[in-house]
């Protein structure tokens, strides 16, 4: 039993002496791996530095803090080494690869110091000028005896008879004049006196008939034979047209009734309505270029003689006069002319070509390349506008480089950059990958209608749950008309589209559907 008692007592000091050299060994790893843990924890990853807050709409605006853009959508975060640069005030710069700059074809140009001549458009009509019209109206009361001229629209020269008349009261005239020239002739050996007197009222009767419009011929005449005739021929005033012709063979006339009526056609004025905001640069004297749908091949110069002073309400838009000449009478009153009118440059301005210029309708963008790949959105304040080119007051110097083409797609992927980018957070390439995905809003439909010109599709689309619009048909714009490549009508389509401004829906992803999403879109 001793025996026994004495081997259990031997095993328990061997466990205990076991358990101290664990223990001690345990001690000493401790201080042996003490030193090799300090790089460990040195090697931990650190926290990202937050350098600012940036617009998530692509606008050269930041913040220290986080904030929302007056459309509610939260303004992101950019941390160091994201864009290059360690302090918010090197401005809100995007980046684009080498790689996507050939894709979208993006191309600059600088802005240079020009004079930015411009042209004012304006539609117009033709007018026969006011001073070219002339009404034959006799002064007494009589009936129309024959016409010479009987058809409204043939040509008349000056002094061509128009018509014959009876009147009572030209006879009776005619008859005076004969009977005191007839006296006249009998007193000429007579007192002075009497003789004056008869001279008088020879004069009185002859003034009468100048009076009744009678031409100084036909007086003449009728003074040198003293005959007295029933008819008078009344005479074109003018060289022209006959616009107006009332007078009826046998009709019955009232004095100052309008018989006849010549326009002489030789010059006509062109009437162009010029819009409100455009009206300032307009002064008389200036010259204008007119055209006609009639005579495409013709340019007609003429200058500007009146700018009336009323402005019509419903179209916003001043009349301006244009005297134009008509040599052959090409022109015919009331047809339609396109009018230009070159508008003088005051100086050398910064000059942008109007392309460069991303038109927000609030505020007015322009992106200058600040580097490869590099490109900083600025607002702009805009000036006199050319054909080509707009001129900069602020925003933009001389010598920038300002993107030309693709500055859409531009704006476009910087949008959409700032949409996805508060989006769960994926590492490395993932997220990239993800990013891309997620572009935008995504559609599956078929191509209903293109219109290359336009530069816009339709799509038959099924729903687009982040909207929560149903399937249907609708209109939507290209951000490149290259995005159609060898799409055409009735193609299965997948397509990636933005909010461009309200209403305006822009396709900046567009592609052949996958085999697996070319069922029938549903809902339409």
């Amino acid at each position: 039993m001793n025996r026994k008692m004495k081997q259990g007592t031997g095993i328990v000091a061997a466990v205990i002496a076991l358990a101290l050299a664990a223990g001690m060994g345990y001690r000493l790893g401790q201080r042996g791996s003490a030193e090799p843990a300090a790089p460990a924890a040195a090697a931990a990853p650190t926290a990202r530095k937050l350098l600012y807050y940036r617009n998530p709409m692509g606008l050269p605006d930041t913040s220290p803090t986080p904030k929302k853009d007056p459309m509610g959508m939260d303004y992101v975060a950019v941390y160091a080494g994201e864009d290059g640069d360690s302090e918010p005030s090197a401005g809100n710069v995007i980046k684009i690869s080498s790689e996507k700059v050939q894709k979208l074809g993006v191309r600059t140009e600088a802005a240079q110091l020009r004079a930015v001549d411009r042209r004012v458009r304006a539609a117009g009509r033709v007018e026969v000028d006011e001073r070219r019209v002339f009404t034959v109206a006799p002064k007494f009361e009589g009936w129309v005896e024959r016409l010479h001229v009987s058809v409204t629209g043939q040509p008349v020269v000056k002094g061509q008879p128009l018509f014959e008349v009876y009147s009572p009261e030209l006879v009776s005239a005619q008859r005076e004049y004969a009977i005191a020239a007839q006296g006249v002739a009998a007193l000429k050996d007579a007192a002075p006196d009497a003789r004056a007197a008869m001279q008088q009222l020879a004069d009185a009767a002859l003034a009468r008939l100048g009076n009744w419009d009678i031409s100084a011929a036909q007086v003449k005449a009728l003074a040198k034979s003293g005959e007295t005739k029933r008819t008078l021929t009344f005479l074109s005033p003018a060289t022209g047209i006959v616009t107006e012709k009332k007078a009826v063979q046998g009709m019955r006339f009232s004095p100052g009734e309008a018989l006849y009526q010549v326009a002489d056609l030789s010059a006509v004025w062109v009437v162009a309505d010029v819009f409100e905001n455009d009206i300032g640069l307009i002064k008389a004297g200036a010259k204008a270029q007119v055209r006609f749908d009639a005579y495409p091949d013709k340019v007609f110069e003429g200058t500007i003689s009146y700018v009336y002073p009323t402005l019509n309400a419903e179209t916003r838009t001043v009349p301006v006069r244009i005297e134009l000449a008509n040599p052959g009478g090409l022109l015919k009153p009331a047809m339609y002319a396109q009018v230009e009118l070159p508008v003088a440059a005051k100086g050398a301005v910064v000059t942008v070509p109007v392309s460069a210029v991303i038109d927000g309708g609030a505020r007015r963008i322009v992106l200058v390349q600040v580097g490869a790949g590099r490109y900083e959105p600025r607002e702009v304040t805009l000036g006199a506008r050319g054909d080509d080119f707009v001129a900069v007051t602020a925003g933009i110097k001389a010598g920038e480089q300002v993107v030309v083409a693709a500055n859409f797609l531009i704006d476009a992927e910087s949008n959409l950059k700032a949409a996805v980018s508060g989006f769960g957070a994926t590492s490395g390439g993932e997220a990239q990958a993800a990013a891309a995905k997620t572009v935008g809003h995504q559609g599956v439909g078929k191509l209903a209608a293109v219109d290359v010109q336009a530069g816009s599709v339709s799509i038959t689309h099924g729903p687009i749950a982040e909207l929560k619009w149903p399937g249907m048909t609708m209109d939507f714009q290209l951000a490149n008309p290259g995005l159609l490549g060898k799409l055409k009508r009735g193609d299965a389509v997948a397509f990636s589209f933005v909010e461009r401004k309200p209403g305006e829906w822009v396709i900046v992803k567009l592609e052949p559907a996958p085999a697996a999403a070319q069922a029938e879109p549903a809902g339409h």
